[in-house]
């Protein structure tokens, strides 16, 4: 099952388990799916699972960055809402790569690159991105190849 599909289905699951917010959560994520559909004319077909991931993986991250502001403001209880619904769409994300396991993968770019110095970040960067796809956070990797270079 496509993960729009999946996305449909669950959407009508929590409709008759009177969810609401996983039904608002995941009412949010079609309407954002259904504007990429358009913006890209793919409306009629839809979007495959490779171009889902990256927008939900994108929406996981803005209800993060929320609640970081919400949290910051000193609004606890708005902060709890936007993880709760980061939490409803990371369920549709692959797994997150650990730590150790983005490092394996940017010493196996730097040996294969042969890449050194921080002018090279860059380039590491965007091969790691690559190669993990949407199961690691960009600004985990930045950080970890800067630590890496310098």
């Amino acid at each position: 099952m496509m993960l729009e599909e999946k996305l449909e289905q669950d959407i009508k699951t929590a409709l008759l388990a009177r969810d609401a917010q996983r039904v608002s959560t995941l009412k949010q994520v079609k309407s954002v799916l259904l504007n990429a559909k358009v913006a890209s004319g793919k409306r009629a077909s839809g979007l495959s699972d490779d171009e889902v991931l990256p927008i939900l993986a994108k929406e996981a991250k803005k209800r993060q960055e929320s609640a970081d502001l919400y949290r910051q403001g000193g609004n606890q209880e708005r902060a709890e809402a936007e993880l709760a619904e980061k939490s409803i769409i990371e369920t549709y994300l692959p797994a997150q790569l650990s730590e150790e396991e983005i490092i394996k993968l940017i010493d196996s770019v730097i040996a294969e690159t042969g890449a050194s110095g921080p002018q090279a970040m860059g380039l590491i960067i965007g091969q790691v991105k690559k190669l993990a796809g949407p199961s690691a956070d960009g600004a985990m990797i930045a950080r970890l190849v800067k630590e890496k270079l310098s």
